[in-house]
């Protein structure tokens, strides 16, 4: 079992940054790949950015490349989402998801989510 825990969310201006933190405990030697993921209400869930947990290679959706930015730190069983340059429509909760060796693609662990607000 894994356990996953954000934070960092919050209400900002159009144009503001945040950073949101994912922290991991249980197995996490099982971990493979960490991901966010964001929903906004009445929309479906949306992948946002991963890192794979051993390489550091990470991946971005086209809405935030160049914008936000993906890290972890292994020590800390941690992952964060550096989100620069905030629009009104990357607001959503955002949720850090766990895929663990041998279930690639497959999100068996989720956190609680955390609330990102942008106003206009």
């Amino acid at each position: 079992q894994v356990q996953l825990v954000e934070s960092g969310g919050g209400l900002v201006q159009a144009g503001d940054s945040l950073r949101l933190s994912c922290a991991a405990s249980g197995r996490t030697s099982t971990i493979d790949v960490m991901t966010w993921f964001r929903q906004a209400p009445g929309m479906e869930r949306q992948f946002v950015a991963t890192i794979f947990w051993s390489t550091g290679y990470t991946q971005y959706a086209n809405s935030v490349k160049g914008r936000f930015t993906i890290s972890r730190d292994n020590a800390k069983n941690s992952v964060y989402l550096q989100m620069n340059g905030l629009k009104p429509e990357d607001a959503a909760v955002y949720y850090c998801a766990a895929s663990i060796f041998g279930r690639a693609g497959i999100y068996d662990y989720w956190g609680q989510g955390t609330q990102v607000t942008v106003s206009s």
